[in-house]
């Protein structure tokens, strides 16, 4: 029986496993696709993250992860009253692939057992251990004393567990070939009502322009999409030569105030699986603070004997406070630039 399984190996679940591993758990990581595997996401780390990779690591990012620039030197916001608030900031242009993959790599060389192409199917809670089905090259099941949920807001595991609806956000970028008279070392985000139903971005990685839109209703993709290359042609002398892919992806719609769900039993939530999300999709930073104190949760108990849950939820919520008013802050402020989000203002 291992002491901890976590599922997913993202920022959230391989912060977990290395801190568990370091202080001598039997911990297993899964991670349903083959590492390195694809994560879409804008891929900067903003200072926050490069400071908590530092902390939780014990190292700095390694160059191989980056992207050309591989500086990221801050945000550009558009208001949707088309005013423009630039925030500099240190930051890093990484590929998520190579540095999920890189914090894998950290947790198994700290202990952690780590399994690729391995889905968690869903984890049936028994009286002394959570016992959790898997689908690999076979269907089978492992046991551990308490479990740890990081694979995202879509998850199948989470979905399971919590039979309440959820809200999403779909997202769509596209990897183009191409000219633009904008400086490439920024992430440029767009929050006028006509270019999406929530963000519009762009930015640039080993010379491919990245245009993206974020929208509630999914069918609406194609259109807003559309009137954001527009934009772009107009302001900022964009040109198109090839569009080499594209892709979609799922995010949480975070509610007023903030709302996270910690787990539920012998199962924990980190992550976005937890509802930790910052404002324009920037999730590394809230997904390893929350990994993290997700573990230092599970190392206030003893798991050899009947598990002390309150303890560990009381602790975990508790070392999560300060994240979370963070959350707040930051959702509060983009509501001040942008109406649609004028629902984050009231309770942040």
């Amino acid at each position: 029986m291992y002491d901890v399984i976590i599922i997913g190996a993202g920022p959230a679940g391989c912060t977990a496993a290395r801190e568990l591993a370091c202080s001598g758990y039997e911990v297993l990581l899964v991670e349903k696709f083959k590492l390195p595997r694809n994560k879409s996401c804008s891929g900067v780390l903003i200072k926050k993250s490069m400071d908590l990779v530092r902390q939780y690591f014990g190292e700095e990012v390694p160059e191989y992860t980056m992207c050309r620039p591989a500086d990221n030197r801050g945000m550009i916001f558009t208001t949707d009253r088309g005013q423009e608030y630039r925030f500099e900031q240190e930051g890093l242009n990484i590929w998520r692939s190579s540095f999920d993959c890189w914090l894998a790599t950290k947790a198994a060389e700290a202990g952690a057992e780590l399994r690729d192409e391995t889905a968690a199917l869903s984890c049936d809670e028994q009286e002394d251990c959570i016992l959790v089905n898997f689908k690999g090259a076979s269907l089978y099941s492992e046991k551990a004393r308490i479990a740890i949920v990081c694979d995202g807001v879509a998850g199948s595991v989470r979905r399971k567990l919590i039979h309440a609806p959820q809200n999403y956000i779909t997202t769509y970028q596209t990897f183009n070939k191409g000219s633009i008279d904008l400086d490439h070392h920024y992430f440029y985000a767009y929050l006028q009502p006509r270019l999406s139903e929530y963000d519009a971005w762009f930015n640039v990685k080993d010379d491919y322009l990245i245009f993206g839109v974020s929208v509630r209703d999914a069918s609406k993709l194609e259109h807003y999409y559309s009137e954001f290359i527009g934009y772009m042609e107009k302001h900022h002398n964009a040109k198109i030569e090839k569009r080499e892919k594209a892709e979609k992806w799922l995010m949480p719609h975070i509610m007023p105030g903030c709302p996270i769900n910690y787990g539920k039993g012998k199962v924990l939530f980190a992550g976005e699986a937890a509802g930790f999300l910052n404002p324009m999709g920037e999730g590394i930073s809230a997904a390893m603070e929350s990994g993290f104190f997700a573990s230092k949760a599970i190392e206030k108990i003893d798991l050899s004997g009947d598990l002390d849950l309150e303890t560990v939820y009381s602790a975990y919520q508790d070392n999560t406070c300060a994240l979370r008013d963070y959350m707040k802050r930051q959702w509060n402020f983009v509501a001040g630039m942008a109406g649609t989000f004028d629902h984050m203002r009231s309770e942040a």
